[in-house]
C-alpha cells in the first residue's frame, strides 16, 4: 500500500497536555498538505482549528478524555460543545469502571446520548483495550454496535498499552456491519499501519506516519 493511501486513513494526532497553540496549527498545516483524514487535537483548540482549516480538513477531538470516568451530563455537554464549535469527528472515552461493574445499561445510554449530541457528526468510541479482558472487548463490540455509533476505537494512549493486531481481528469478528474500527497508540511504523488497515481497521489514531511522510519528502514522496 502506497504511503499516500496510508496518509488518508490516518486520524493525525497531538494531544499531549503541553500542547501549544503552535503545535496544533503546525499538526494542521501537516493534516492538511498530507491530506490525513483528520486531526485530532484537545477540545479547547477546536474553535481554532476548525477556523484555520475551514473546509480543507476535518477536525476531530476527544471526550471524556483520557480516563473516561466524567458524568454522561458532562460528556454530553463536551460533546455538543465540541460540534458547536466545529468538530467534525468525537472520539468519546467509556466510562471503564461501569464495564467492569457490568453496568451494561448505563453504558449503553451514555453512548447513545453523546452519539444524539454528535448532531450527525461521526461518533468513535474509545474502550481501552489494554485494561479489558477478552469478554469485556466482545461486549463493547455488541454495545457499540447497539448504540448507533460510526467506530469502535482500541485506546487512548494514555494508558497501559495501545492497539494490537489481535484486537483489531477481535473487533472485525464481533462489531456490526455498520460499524468500523479505529487502531490508537502505538503505532510507530509503515509495516504496523499496513498490517492494521489490512486487517480491517478503517482508521489509524498516530502522529508517526506523518514523521515519516515528512522524512520521505526528499526521496519522491
Amino acid at each position: 500500500m502506497e504511503l499516500k493511501e496510508i496518509l488518508t486513513h490516518v486520524d493525525h494526532t497531538l494531544l499531549k497536555q503541553e500542547s501549544t497553540w503552535g503545535q496544533i496549527k503546525a499538526i494542521c498545516d501537516d493534516g492538511i498538505k498530507f491530506n490525513t483524514a483528520s486531526v485530532c487535537i484537545p477540545p479547547s483548540y477546536v474553535k481554532e482549528c476548525a477556523e484555520y482549516c475551514g473546509d480543507k480538513l476535518k477536525i476531530c477531538t476527544v471526550i471524556g478524555f483520557p480516563n473516561g470516568y466524567n458524568t454522561t451530563a458532562c460528556k454530553v455537554f463536551e460533546t455538543a460543545d465540541a460540534v458547536k464549535n466545529g468538530a467534525d469527528e468525537i472520539d468519546m472515552v467509556i466510562n471503564i469502571g461501569w464495564l467492569k461493574d457490568k453496568r451494561y445499561d448505563d453504558i449503553l445510554n451514555e453512548i447513545k446520548e453523546i452519539k444524539k449530541a454528535c448532531n450527525g457528526k461521526l461518533l468513535k468510541v474509545i474502550i481501552e483495550t489494554c485494561l479489558l479482558t477478552d469478554e469485556e472487548k466482545i461486549k463493547m463490540c455488541d454495545l457499540v454496535t447497539q448504540a448507533g455509533a460510526d467506530y469502535i476505537k482500541t485506546s487512548t494512549g494514555f494508558s497501559t498499552g495501545g492497539a494490537t493486531f489481535e484486537d483489531i481481528k477481535l473487533f472485525s469478528e464481533n462489531i456490526g456491519e455498520n460499524v468500523k474500527m479505529k487502531a490508537a497508540g502505538g503505532i510507530k511504523s509503515l509495516d504496523d499501519a499496513e498490517k492494521f488497515l489490512s486487517l480491517g481497521a478503517e482508521r489509524l489514531g498516530t502522529s508517526r506516519i506523518v514523521s515519516i511522510a515528512k522524512s520521505e519528502q526528499g526521496s519522491g514522496y
